[in-house]
């Protein structure tokens, strides 16, 4: 960022441009105590008293992966909101003791249940607000250095087109405002609030924000990308920052553009299949691929697929390339190859016939294909 711009018109910048949220927009902060939520706080109150957003509040969520040092997190987080008059929201959930019991990744339990808590509690600020909830949006405090992790992170373990715009400005309710300015950016901005006189809280240690040391572990993914990639990366070019997120940019403008196109194609050759019960169709019962889709681009079809299956799989699950390429291969020279079946992502078969490529979940084929003893 440009050190004659001052971090306040960066993110107003991006919030109006992109069109992120509005004078009426409730907004929910989400704030870890770090040096990057801190930062949002402290903007997202200058952001609303220039007429910029809604109604704010705070919320956290004590992880209880730490001990005391997260315990501590969560005061100076709620002396923080006390400090801005803001609303707090928090909450404490043994993520250790969540998964164990259902034997998922810990950083992948922590997150659904942060954004679990979020969304209620957007409910409930929307509601205090007199608006829509469709107006509310739950901010996160998402850097450049962070889109540019999640770069070269997927880079090393592969992805499509799409992926390499790293992190969207807007995904549904959450938004990422500060996605154009760096975590040094938003320390200085701390930093400079003190030097100035204006309100800041302190922990116990006089700290201006709280460290999580587990941020220095590099047996993590990304605190292996952040300190081990991304610094020799800047060694050869200092302003990979502003080049990266430039570039990450104009691959989401294209993947806009595409999704666009995607998304037109599944209204014209994608049929959504009935439940039994006579309901309207559901993503979870299948569907039926045309048989003229294969007469669109190889990578308009290839997203076409990715769709379906994420609709069917769910937005949390990976659609496995594996099963991409086993749909695709039910087409043989552009028609759907009759007794085509093959069973992906161990629950979904797919089957081709003169109608076209058949996506369903395995108990279903299974019931299409049993003989009628009647």
């Amino acid at each position: 960022m440009s050190e004659s711009i001052p971090i306040i018109d960066v993110a107003a910048k991006t919030l109006v441009e992109r069109e992120l949220a509005g004078p009426d927009s409730p907004v929910l902060l989400m704030v870890s105590g770090g040096s990057d939520s801190t930062a949002l706080a402290y903007l997202a109150c200058e952001l609303r008293d220039r007429g910029l957003l809604g109604e704010l509040a705070v919320l956290h969520v004590n992880h209880r992966l730490r001990g005391e040092a997260a315990d501590a997190d969560a005061q100076f987080v709620a002396q923080l909101a006390e400090l801005l008059g803001l609303p707090l929201f928090s909450c404490s959930i043994d993520i250790a003791a969540e998964a164990a019991r259902t034997g998922e990744n810990v950083e992948a339990v922590a997150r659904r249940e942060r954004y679990l808590a979020a969304n209620e509690a957007l409910e409930s600020l929307c509601l205090h607000a007199s608006a829509p909830l469709v107006d509310g949006r739950i901010f996160t405090a998402h850097t450049a250095d962070d889109r540019v992790e999640s770069f070269y992170m997927r880079s090393i373990v592969g992805t499509g087109p799409g992926g390499f715009r790293a992190m969207r400005y807007r995904n549904g309710p959450v938004v990422r405002p500060l996605l154009d300015v760096s975590r040094e950016d938003l320390q200085a901005y701390v930093s400079e609030r003190e030097r100035a006189g204006l309100p800041v809280v302190c922990d116990n240690e006089g700290n201006l924000w709280r460290e999580d040391a587990t941020n220095a572990h590099t047996d993590r993914f990304r605190a292996y990308v952040r300190h081990e990639i991304v610094p020799r990366a800047k060694e050869r070019n200092p302003q990979l920052l502003e080049v990266l997120t430039r570039t990450m940019n104009l691959i989401a403008d294209e993947d806009d553009m595409l999704e666009d196109m995607t998304n037109d194609a599944v209204k014209r050759h994608v049929k959504w299949i009935e439940q039994d019960d006579g309901c309207a169709p559901a993503f979870d019962a299948g569907c039926v691929l045309g048989p003229e889709l294969s007469a669109e681009p190889l990578s308009l079809v290839r997203r076409v697929v990715v769709y379906v299956l994420q609709a069917m799989l769910g937005p949390d699950a990976r659609v496995e390339t594996a099963s991409v390429d086993a749909v695709l291969g039910a087409w043989v020279g552009g028609t759907p190859c009759g007794g085509y079946v093959v069973n992906i992502q161990g629950d979904l078969a797919v089957s081709a016939n003169k109608h076209g490529v058949r996506i369903e979940p395995m108990a279903a084929f299974r019931a299409r294909r049993k003989p009628d003893r009647s």
